[in-house]
């Protein structure tokens, strides 16, 4: 396996503009899949999960077998691996616009004049900017008025080194790992200008991004390149020096179709619900997420009864807090405590944990559900992977998981819908959340509070990890994800003092050897260490 990825990479590297074969990158997956799965039966033979010594070989040899099958598969090393890719990009999954087609129209009249060169789509979270600079991306893939169209997603925890990555990936080039910042830019740079006139569209812009130190050469007239981003602070918008157009909120007659579009046919014939109906949605405040969030929630309920307590519920809530942020997130809160199961509860709380704006792997997901024990045991874990099926599902029908553009296996979260599942963690339970931060250390003692129950520290730097900085506290710890860390050492005792703790993801190709502590750990049920190839 690892001597194809490092031909694809090459052969990425050297044509810009090539894509995988569909069947290579199909067959990375799977057996990307079926070593995550292999390792997790690894795991609980090991910690004496399947305790029929019978069972247990007849599982490794079916997993064996299987796993032979598809090396058998593998792509043939004599042929290329990569095709052409498609002219200016692949467009992405978008919902449909209802109201919006004014400032739709602003941008696109923008980006059709040459004096305009860098353009800001700002406006308060959930109100539909991302929405809309999908369309406008696919718009531009069907006009061909540009060689390239690359979208690229910032967030809050801004990485230049991912962001050249990301761009790198969306032109299909490669970018190498090593090499000092300048050296990086120069790289990107030169990418760019061959492919020749281009739109680069940064989703949710937090703070000033040098385009200097990026790579990203000045939009201008004479080059034909556009820079279009969008952002919640208008401020960003100035300092890059762009053309500011503001998504406003719906109108009370567009928010009200929009609404009805999303909560069902069988509404529209109970003329008794349309007053109460009228009123729910002005609550909404004419945003399109938190009107798509609650009326998924109410969707199908008929009873005047369910309807007033849901307008009784938004309007006290929303009248408990000061700020725009603030209401956005009591609304969306709404839909989270009108989940009918705490288990689901749970299971929506726990893709928080994860970084701002990742795809999570749908089985990945599930099978960390229920090794938190979200999911009731059952007779089989294959039904119990279609119960998680079923809650990721009712999780889509609410929106407050969507499906990624470019994959049905995978999900994320709205950055609003994640704010307000962060914000719900920050109390009660409580989670310590720094995940994709780009932390070269753990957090610092204090953080540690004494009621923490989950930390997540995944997808940052970490290489060491040190007893002097956990506090002697961790009673009620019951998770703790490190994956994705290139992490080399971890003290002796680290988990000398972690009673609780259940679920413990140490996944990491460089750890060498697991610490003596970890034998202490008597509730541990859930030992993940895929990829860690020198253990």
């Amino acid at each position: 396996m690892e001597d194809i990825e490092m031909l694809l990479k090459a052969e990425l590297l050297h044509h810009v503009g090539k894509i995988p074969k569909k069947g290579v990158e199909n067959w990375l997956e799977n057996v990307k899949m079926m070593i995550r799965e292999a390792q997790n039966v690894e795991n609980k033979v090991g910690n004496g999960g399947y305790l029929c010594r019978a069972c247990n070989g007849k599982l490794v040899d079916k997993m064996t077998r299987g796993m032979q099958k598809f090396l058998d598969k593998a792509p043939n090393l004599c042929q290329s691996l990569v095709i052409d890719g498609p002219s200016g990009g692949l467009p992405l999954l978008t919902s449909e616009l209802v109201g919006e087609e004014a400032v739709r129209e602003e941008i696109w009249l923008c980006l059709m004049q040459e004096q305009v060169s860098k353009i800001g789509v700002w406006g308060m979270g959930g109100v539909g900017k991302t929405t809309i600079m999908k369309h406008i991306h696919n718009d531009l893939l069907k006009e061909q008025q540009f060689e390239r169209v690359i979208w690229v997603t910032i967030s809050k925890e801004f990485d230049i080194v991912k962001l050249q990555d990301d761009i790198a990936s969306a032109l299909n080039g490669y970018m190498p790992k090593e090499g000092n910042k300048v050296r990086r830019a120069a790289i990107l740079s030169e990418l760019l200008k061959k492919v020749g006139k281009h739109v680069i569209i940064l989703d949710d812009v937090w703070d000033n991004v040098s385009l200097e130190e990026v790579g990203i050469p000045e939009p201008s007239s004479s080059n034909g390149c556009k820079l279009v981003l969008t952002t919640r602070v208008e401020q960003v918008c100035k300092y890059m020096e762009c053309k500011v157009i503001k998504v406003k909120p719906l109108s009370k007659e567009e928010a009200l179709t929009l609404f009805l579009n999303k909560v069902g046919p069988n509404i529209l014939q109970s003329p008794t619900l349309m007053p109460t109906l009228r009123l729910v949605v002005k609550e909404c405040a004419g945003l399109p997420l938190t009107i798509v969030v609650i009326a998924g929630t109410l969707k199908g309920e008929d009873d005047p009864r369910i309807w007033k307590n849901a307008l009784k519920d938004l309007k006290e809530r929303i009248g408990k807090v000061e700020g725009v942020e603030a209401e956005v997130t009591e609304r969306l809160k709404f839909s989270f405590n009108h989940l009918k199961d705490e288990k689901m509860k749970h299971c929506f709380l726990h893709c928080a944990l994860y970084p701002e704006d990742y795809s999570i792997w749908k089985d990945e997901l599930i099978e960390s559900w229920i090794d938190e024990g979200f999911i009731d045991e059952m007779d089989t874990r294959q039904e119990m992977k279609d119960k998680g099926h079923a809650i990721l599902k009712k999780l889509e029908d609410n929106s407050l998981l969507e499906n990624v553009s470019y994959s049905d296996h995978k999900v994320k979260m709205h950055d609003a819908v994640r704010d307000m599942a962060l914000s719900i963690t920050s109390m009660n339970p409580r989670y310590m959340i720094q995940a994709g931060f780009q932390l070269k250390k753990l957090p610092k003692e204090e953080e540690w509070t004494v009621d923490i129950e989950k930390v997540s520290l995944m997808d940052n730097s970490i290489s060491e990890i040190s007893i002097d900085i956990v506090p002697l506290k961790c009673q009620r710890l019951t998770t703790l994800l490190l994956q994705d860390n290139p992490v080399k050492k971890i003290s002796d005792s680290f988990f000398a003092n972690m009673p609780c703790l259940s679920v413990l993801n140490l996944s990491s190709p460089k750890i060498k050897c697991l610490p003596k502590s970890i034998s202490e750990l008597k509730n541990l049920t859930a030992l993940l260490l895929c990829g860690c190839e020198e253990l």
